[in-house]
């Protein structure tokens, strides 16, 4: 094997990394938990069949630019569904990304990645971005092309951004002729110790969802929380960790720990799972930076999904929302974060709201940020298996706490015409607190 600096390179990160790479011992475990190897039965696009190949290119046997290496690494969702099966104990979240960057300085990602991250990383191109998004929303023309578009060749993955684009409109239950008086929490509610709370808004979910921030600022202060403006925050960097752009995201939350630290919080509250997983995970990210491991450690412990800290001081009860929900688990925050109730405790909250978990739910829906579109055959497959457990649920929506997710399920749900529609638990919480009247300007809107 003939060698070069970007085998060094990797030969060198990944051996500063052998703690985690070493204790994979091929057991096996991981394999029925991992959608790709269920779906194409290659074991080199399994977990241990990934770490394998990670290990012949730290031992000189495998080239990082080599097909075999950045198929199957490329292949992987990063569910981290392995994870919590794994008896070693292995960090596949972090190895993974790590080769991510090694076969990408050995063969640049194609196109359409490296913009949808350029863009997603600079806050002056964010906004005129999600503005065109929002503009083909608005005018019908995402739902106008999702129907239309044939369903082959280029125009497939086309029709599957205009179908995720206008899934992300708001979809709220059918108005009761009045709220119910018995359960409502009306007084005032206190909240625990730590009470000054920062919330994440992140790119996608402010280019996009920005009714989920507000509906979570609405919910915490509601809930006795003071909710704290935070100047300077920026995207949170998973999608550039997950698309082998380290140095970005690298950048991006040394960004993030700046802001955050100014703005004297005590917790900083992320409604957006895939946000979570990355933020909590600041003090490896940040390892190998002096300036900023301890900070990006300290920032990381204060991160917490909002539906931790609204289970964590009740939530409060507000009024009846007769509904059908389907909820079905983000793999980064069931997998990564290991949060699995607090979700549907938020959910369960709600009066007269029906919560059911979707089949499967803890098995990834294909989103896995950008990979239902860079890797739409496959993302696909694993999509519609997602749709059928939702529609199985007979549910009036789905309820996911992360925006890649609900814009997966969305769209797929949008393809076959079904009716449901895609809810974030906050935001039911959130109708349910207007219903009360918990809100003096109306909230909601």
């Amino acid at each position: 094997m003939t060698g070069g600096p970007v085998y060094e390179a990797l030969g060198q990160a990944l051996e500063a990394q052998k703690e985690r790479l070493l204790p994979c011992v091929h057991c096996g475990f991981c394999l029925p938990a991992c959608p790709t190897y269920n779906r194409l039965g290659n074991e080199a696009d399994s977990p241990r069949g990934r770490l394998h190949l990670m290990q012949a290119v730290v031992e000189g046997r495998l080239e990082p630019s080599s097909e075999a290496f950045r198929t199957h690494i490329d292949r992987c969702l990063g569910c981290r569904a392995c994870e919590p099966v794994c008896p070693s104990g292995v960090e596949y979240g972090t190895l993974l990304e790590l080769a991510r960057e090694t076969a990408t300085k050995a063969v640049p990602q194609g196109l359409p990645t490296r913009f949808l991250l350029k863009v997603l990383g600079t806050r002056a191109l964010r906004s005129p971005f999600f503005f065109i998004g929002r503009l083909l929303r608005g005018t019908g023309f995402a739902t106008l092309g999702a129907t239309i578009l044939p369903s082959y060749g280029p125009f497939r993955t086309v029709r599957l951004v205009l179908a995720m684009l206008a899934s992300t409109t708001r979809w709220r239950p059918v108005a009761s002729e009045e709220a119910t008086s018995g359960n409502i929490d009306s007084g005032s509610h206190d909240a625990c110790r730590e009470s000054r709370v920062a919330v994440l808004l992140g790119c996608v979910q402010e280019g996009l969802f920005t009714r989920i921030n507000s509906a979570t600022v609405r919910v915490l202060e509601a809930n006795g929380y003071e909710v704290v403006l935070v100047e300077g925050q920026d995207c949170c960097g998973a999608l550039h960790a997950h698309g082998g752009d380290l140095e970005c995201a690298r950048m991006l939350a040394r960004s993030n720990i700046r802001a955050f630290e100014a703005s004297g919080a005590d917790l900083i509250a992320v409604n957006a799972a895939g946000c979570g997983a990355a933020m909590k995970d600041y003090g490896i990210l940040l390892e190998g930076d002096p300036d900023f491991v301890q900070r990006a450690e300290e920032i990381a412990s204060s991160v917490r999904d909002v539906s931790e800290i609204l289970v964590n001081s009740g939530p409060r009860i507000g009024a009846s929302v007769p509904c059908k929900i389907a909820y079905d688990h983000p793999c980064h925050l069931l997998h990564a974060q290991g949060v699995e109730h607090a979700p549907i405790t938020v959910l369960e909250a709600v009066p007269d709201a029906e919560v059911h978990v979707v089949a499967g739910a803890e098995e990834c829906c294909g989103g896995a940020g950008i990979y239902g579109i860079t890797h739409p055959e496959l993302g696909g497959l694993i999509g519609g298996d997602k749709v059928s457990a939702v529609r199985a649920c007979s549910a009036d929506a789905v309820a996911t706490p992360n925006p890649g997710c609900m814009m997966q399920i969305g769209a797929g749900l949008r393809l076959e015409a079904s009716n449901e529609g895609v809810i974030h638990p906050v935001e039911l919480l959130d109708e349910s607190y207007r219903r009360a009247g918990f809100y003096r300007t109306g909230g909601a809107e």
